[in-house]
């Protein structure tokens, strides 16, 4: 009597659940961020689990995305959202370490940003779970809300960049103008990772 073979598909880790579970932890992160910049100093230590937390969920999905059979995104896509929210968390992570550094406490203009920031980064998360639900039409207006709350980190930047010309104090001018450009720096990464999403609802049209 002839034995039968039986085949059994290797696990395939659900990727699309850690790339959400990396969002929502940057979106906590940045509220954090918001938190902090309005001087609530507790949350920076906050911001720093967070951001550890954050790399754990980025290591994880990277060994899952090499060990699926199968992904609901390509691997490429799936990999450039995962490292744009987590440069939009180190970003957050180095501005508190800078601004601790420096001894230069956030002010209005960093609010504004870093609420802004945090808006944005809320606005991801969003288009990131319209899109794992199928909704593909959400995905875009969400990520399309999102690149609108980095239009208003460009404008306050520019605003604050503005106003220390008229600052005689070369050292509170050197300090800002880094902490607002790491801000800066944060709304980019927001706008690269929603640029992302429309290319994925693209695909899948």
């Amino acid at each position: 009597m002839k034995r039968r073979r039986h085949w059994f598909l290797p696990a395939n880790p659900d990727v699309l659940a850690l790339l959400l579970a990396q969002s929502g932890l940057t979106t906590t992160a940045m509220r954090e961020l918001a938190a902090w910049a309005k001087g609530e100093v507790h949350d920076a230590e906050r911001l720093r689990r967070l951001e550890h937390e954050a790399d754990t969920c980025k290591r994880n999905l990277r060994r899952a995305l090499s060990e699926a059979f199968t992904t609901p995104l390509e691997p490429e896509d799936i990999f450039e959202l995962s490292v744009g929210l987590d440069e939009i968390v180190n970003d957050a992570k180095n501005l508190v370490r800078e601004a601790e550094a420096m001894s230069s406490p956030p002010d209005e203009a960093m609010v504004t940003m870093a609420e802004r920031l945090a808006a944005g980064t809320a606005r991801l998360d969003e288009a990131l779970r319209a899109f794992a639900g199928g909704d593909r039409d959400a995905a875009g207006a969400m990520a399309d809300r999102a690149v609108k709350e980095q239009r208003h980190i460009q404008r306050a930047y520019r605003t604050a960049m503005s106003a220390l010309v008229e600052s005689g104090d070369l050292r509170e001018v050197t300090a800002r103008r880094e902490l607002y450009r790491r801000l800066a720096r944060a709304g980019d990464e927001v706008v690269r990772v929603a640029e992302r999403i429309w290319y994925s609802v693209l695909k899948e049209e």
